[in-house]
């Protein structure tokens, strides 16, 4: 914990060179403007007219960003009512090549028949593990295993994914602390970072190897209409 708080004062320090506001600085690090005060409070203030232009230059784009992410949410929403509810051929061809895409495969150099899929947004392993119950792939089957940065709050991402997937403590193995480089200026961080989870099949061999036909059978499919 004392090395993810020097990480935060560092990047505290930085952003406040950079004529960032406490209450900025607070709210990027999601940490107490209290502690931003104290990590910062030796260097210069920031140049107010600098804030000042900033801020003007703000409230004439402001309206323009408001329309711009209007239009892209209609886009977003008109996009989602094209797909509709899936049929389980759809997910099933879905799952395939999500599988192909993030899970893990056997090498030449190094032959592994097993089941194993790892990511860090939510909606993937939703379709995914929609994907193994199509499957017919028993919850009793799946083991669950988290990969965090060290700075981050590995317990609190941990209940996270455990409630995500509905599985207890029980369905996880240890959580894997990923060492943090300090001349690495990391983006993926706060309250909304939970890093990833890796989803495994037990005695998955059968099921990888169907796998690997499926996707061949896809990449034929899909050449034979080129």
């Amino acid at each position: 914990m004392v090395q993810a708080k020097t990480e935060l004062r560092e990047r505290a320090r930085e952003l406040r060179r950079a004529g960032e506001t406490y209450d900025a600085i607070a709210a990027r690090l999601g940490v107490s403007k209290s502690s931003v005060s104290l990590w910062v409070r030796d260097l210069p203030k920031p140049d107010r007219r600098a804030d000042h232009a900033r801020l003007m230059a703000e409230a004439r784009w402001a309206p323009h960003r408001r329309a711009r992410d209007i239009t892209r949410q209609q886009t977003k929403l008109a996009a989602a009512q094209q797909v509709g509810r899936l049929t389980d051929r759809e997910l099933f061809l879905i799952g395939v090549g999500l599988y192909w895409s993030e899970g893990t495969k056997s090498k030449p150099a190094r032959p592994s028949e097993r089941v194993r899929f790892i990511n860090s947004d939510p909606d993937m392993i939703r379709v995914y593990l929609a994907w193994l119950r199509l499957l017919g792939v028993g919850r009793e089957r799946l083991g669950f295993h988290v990969a965090i940065h060290e700075s981050a709050d590995a317990a609190a991402a941990e209940r996270y994914w455990a409630e995500l997937v509905g599985a207890d403590a029980a369905a996880f193995g240890a959580t894997t602390l990923k060492r943090h480089n300090p001349r690495t200026v990391r983006t993926n961080t706060g309250p909304a970072y939970r890093g990833c989870l890796t989803v495994s099949v037990r005695d998955g061999a059968d099921l990888y190897r169907r796998i690997e036909g499926w996707w061949y059978g896809i990449v034929v499919g899909a050449g034979s209409t080129i």
